[in-house]
């Protein structure tokens, strides 16, 4: 048999479609990135603009094109703790351990790329934390510090933190002042001044409630004389006579035998001699 003549219009299209395919299976990690689940993408469009500003990439499956490049960045809540000496506002130097719990802001991802880039957290998140702890801290003195502005001092670091990062495209959650150390002659005299405050504050709850008792007492020594005082005001020498023969009739009306002589006493009432057996 003749050997078949191979068809030039057959061979190319397939041949074209073999190629293709050779090429996807080169490029295919090129063409195609996985974000994974807390990251977002930002491409960089090379012959494109540039960094797209306008478009975050959440998790998943993408195409791109091979001469641009995606730039995944964490966008979960991330944790950053710094130990540092700050001086009080009366020049003591005291040790700081705190931290901040922030994210990058997922929408507004290309504007942090852009003007930052991926190395944001030593860029910005640790010079704004250190800067603001170090000015609020400043205002107070190493007593405030220790003892009853702690919350305060917290809330105002988180406060001036987040006013810089928020300028920088980066979200502050929380800040929290983890330790305070101050040094040991300091911190004794303190506690020393704040154990004399919580005596004094027991003696005087204990001298008020002594000063409550004595003016309730004062009190009710008055209504009862001032009862006595309305009840003899009261008592006649009709009453008490009234109030005695009653008296005298209720004693007659015993089971037990009595002798009731009816005659004139001194104080006019009837007079009781005895039992009679």
């Amino acid at each position: 048999m003749a050997q078949q003549e191979l068809n030039p219009r057959k061979i190319i299209p397939i041949a074209i479609v073999v190629v293709a395919i050779i090429i996807l299976i080169i490029s295919w990690s090129s063409i195609t990135i996985t974000i994974d689940a807390g990251h977002g993408g930002v491409l960089f469009k090379r012959f494109g603009g540039g960094i797209d500003l306008d478009k975050t990439y959440g998790d998943g499956f993408h195409f791109i094109a091979p001469w641009n490049k995606m730039y995944i960045y964490e966008v979960r809540q991330q944790e950053i703790a710094e130990e540092m000496n700050v001086l009080s506002s009366n020049g003591l130097e005291i040790f700081v351990d705190v931290s901040a719990w922030y994210q990058p802001s997922f929408k507004s991802l290309g504007y942090l790329h852009a003007s930052i880039g991926t190395s944001y957290l030593q860029r910005v998140v640790v010079p704004s934390l250190r800067s603001s702890t170090r000015s609020v801290i400043g205002r107070y003195t190493p007593d405030e510090i220790y003892s009853t502005k702690r919350d305060v001092i917290q809330d105002e670091i988180f406060v001036e933190t987040k006013k810089l990062l928020d300028e920088k495209n980066v979200q502050l959650n929380q800040v929290l002042i983890r330790s305070i150390k101050l040094p040991p002659t300091i911190k004794e005299a303190i506690e020393s001044k704040l154990k004399q405050e919580q005596l004094t504050l027991e003696y005087e709850f204990k001298l008020e409630k002594a000063r409550k008792e004595a003016d309730r007492q004062k009190i009710e020594a008055e209504g009862k004389a001032k009862a006595n005082d309305i009840i003899n005001a009261s008592l006649t020498d009709k009453i008490l006579r009234e109030k005695g023969i009653e008296a005298t009739l209720k004693l007659s009306e015993s089971p037990n035998t009595k002798v009731v002589v009816i005659g004139n006493s001194k104080d006019g009432l009837p007079l009781i001699l005895g039992d009679v057996k």
